[in-house]
């Protein structure tokens, strides 16, 4: 036997000798209450994603400068934005009467995302609910992408303060990684959603028909096939798994593993785990269930394949999302046929878009709410 195979095989010892205990103890951790501690992951998050508004400041009196109070309350609101992996990829500043949001080059994914498309979209949904939350404290937003210096320009001025069915579900809108009920959403659900999420370079196609979603499926399977192939995407991916409340605490960041349905266990487990049963097959086989217990898939489609149509579709996606959140509707990413180039231009010919780039690809329907993911905190983002 060659020397790699003895020691997976001993790996794969070491792991079934030792899952069964901490997989039962990891299930009955949940039963366990840690609200009462002021750094448990339960009270973190709650600190995190609180919903009010106030900070003791109406933004309609500003004046020469921006209080240090409401720009930290805007950039929490805006930190609440989904990212690739949860790498929170951004940098907030603070520029005369108004703010930038730039890349945080140190925490791109490479392997998943090679041309920073992903790194862009987050920040365009990141603006999204800046200017949102801006609104809501009595400050208009205007957000311009500077293509030079790769930045977004949110120039802030005095208006009525006015909340918003989305700004208040900003707090609240998670990529719900489990399976819905696969219940079809209203006409008027599906036009509100195509509205909200479609803007000028932006169109988003809705697919509802099973034998559509079936075509999409199976780009996503060739996609997630290929990925999960690639040894630098999987340790990637692997690199930004938290495997327990401890790890996901201390970093605020990642991919918790309780929020996609999976126990919380031991960082050593994880480990074990993932290089075990982290397979093509089974993720395959857990995404068809995924997708067919979805209403729907979302396709958000840029007129250019650029840096400026990148932020606006994350800023549409993001309206998408929380309207569907204001609505009582999930949604998560399936994005494999997008982040695999040698899939991503059969997957436009399919959808009827040769010649465009498909930009994210978005199941939806109704289910349950998972463990919400967790934010740094603001002085880590801010420069």
């Amino acid at each position: 036997m060659m020397q790699g195979d003895a020691m997976t095989t001993l790996r794969r010892r070491q792991f079934m000798a030792a899952a069964p205990a901490v997989l039962l103890g990891a299930t009955m951790l949940p039963a366990c209450s840690q609200v009462s501690d002021p750094e448990s992951y339960e009270s973190v998050a709650a600190r995190i994603r609180r919903a009010d508004a106030s900070v003791g400041m109406d933004g309609s009196v500003l004046g020469q400068a921006l209080s240090a109070e409401l720009v930290r309350e805007l950039v929490r609101f805006a930190t609440l934005a989904p990212s690739s992996h949860n790498t929170q990829c951004w940098k907030f500043a603070q520029e005369d009467l108004g703010l930038t949001i730039g890349p945080d080059v140190s925490r791109r994914c490479p392997a998943v995302d090679p041309d920073d498309h992903h790194v862009f979209v987050t920040l365009g949904c990141a603006a999204e609910n800046l200017a949102l939350a801006a609104l809501a404290h009595g400050l208009h937003a205007e957000a311009r992408f500077d293509a030079v210096r790769s930045r977004i320009h949110v120039a802030l001025s005095p208006t009525p303060a006015q909340g918003s069915p989305l700004f208040q579900a900003i707090p609240a809108r998670q990529c719900t990684r489990g399976d819905y009920d696969g219940k079809p959403l209203s006409g008027n659900e599906l036009k509100l959603l195509e509205r909200t999420g479609t803007s000028n370079g932006v169109q988003v196609l809705l697919l509802t028909d099973r034998t559509a979603m079936e075509r999409v499926l199976a780009y996503v399977i060739q996609g997630n096939t290929v990925q999960l192939a690639d040894p630098a995407f999987v340790k990637e991916l692997e690199a930004w798994i938290r495997f327990n409340r401890a790890a996901a605490v201390r970093t605020r960041d990642g991919l918790f593993s309780v929020c996609s349905g999976s126990p919380s266990i031991p960082t050593w487990l994880g480990d074990l785990a993932f290089g075990l049963l982290v397979n093509a097959k089974g993720e395959n086989d857990k995404y068809a269930r995924q997708l067919r217990s979805s209403a729907g898939i979302a396709v958000f489609v840029g007129d250019a394949a650029d840096k400026t149509h990148w932020v606006e579709v994350g800023r549409a996606y993001e309206r998408f999302a929380l309207q569907a959140t204001a609505l009582g509707i999930r949604n998560a990413f399936l994005n494999q046929p997008v982040e695999v180039a040698a899939v991503r231009s059969p997957f436009a010919a399919a959808l009827g878009l040769p010649g465009l780039r498909p930009d994210l690809v978005v199941r939806f329907g109704r289910g349950p709410t998972l463990p919400p993911s967790l934010r740094r905190p603001v002085n880590a983002v801010m420069v």
